[in-house]
């Protein structure tokens, strides 16, 4: 698929956002390309870490939400069923990330905004360009939060940030991520990859089974809860999809993008 890079080498898979003149924005095929790509990891032994990045200048830019300017509430049957699959290709995408059992990385290239800011709450380790910033624009699109972060934000960035982040669609700059947290590490653009695949390959090469023992017990604290959340955000994304306020917010963007 020309819109992903996936590789495996020594252990590590490899998934890059392919898009670069969209700013490496994610269509529904990348969704269940991606899906497809964790579960399938998850049950590969020779597989140990999965490693998301983003060709360009941007990690990525989240939803390709020109995918709805083809449908309309005039046309509310076939709009309707276009709702409930995204949310269903949605769900089992950030189940995948709650559900993937080896470690999981982003190395963050650029600005990650959206799905792509969100996920990263349910990555193991995120390193980042000091060129990236997270933004989480829902209430200015008429959404809803995401990507399980109604329960990973204020866990990760406290009550107030996170408040911040997804009531009033902060823009939190990479150092400030790092600061909170929500960042593991903040490394020179020009230095990010010679830096962080030395790194990368040092961990995989610590004892398997240990290590992904380590895994288990952290995260299944919170799986059930994750999965909760993730359920609860479709069904509300799915009524903020078919909303007013979404298809005005909408037709805003599209019109700023044409400026």
């Amino acid at each position: 698929m020309e819109d992903l890079k996936i590789s495996v080498d020594k252990g590590i898979q490899k998934i890059i956002f392919n898009r670069p003149k969209k700013k490496n924005a994610i269509t529904s095929e990348m969704y269940k390309k991606i899906t497809e790509a964790l579960n399938s990891a998850a049950v590969d032994d020779s597989i140990i870490m999965t490693v998301l990045t983003g060709e360009g200048d941007f990690y990525s830019s989240g939803n390709d939400v020109m995918e709805y300017i083809s449908y309309s509430p005039d046309e509310y049957s076939d709009f309707s069923n276009f709702i409930i699959e995204a949310s269903e290709v949605l769900k089992n995408f950030v189940s995948a990330f709650i559900d993937y059992p080896k470690i999981l990385v982003a190395l963050v290239n650029g600005p990650a905004i959206g799905i792509a800011a969100t996920t990263l709450g349910l990555c193991d380790i995120v390193f980042a360009s000091h060129k990236a910033y997270f933004s989480t624009p829902f209430t200015e699109l008429g959404l809803t939060a995401e990507g399980c972060s109604s329960f990973t934000f204020p866990r990760l960035l406290g009550p107030r940030k996170a408040t911040e982040m997804l009531y009033f669609n902060h823009k939190m700059c990479a150092e400030e991520a790092e600061t909170l947290g929500f960042v593991t590490k903040v490394i020179q653009h020009d230095r990010l990859h010679e830096t962080v695949w030395p790194i990368l390959f040092r961990y995989v090469s610590l004892p398997r089974e240990s290590l992904l023992s380590v895994k288990h017990l952290v995260r299944s604290v919170d799986r059930n809860a994750l999965h909760l959340a993730n359920v609860a955000e479709c069904r509300e994304l799915e009524q903020r999809w078919q909303s007013e306020e979404f298809m005005n917010a909408l037709q805003r963007f599209l019109t700023k993008s044409k400026l």
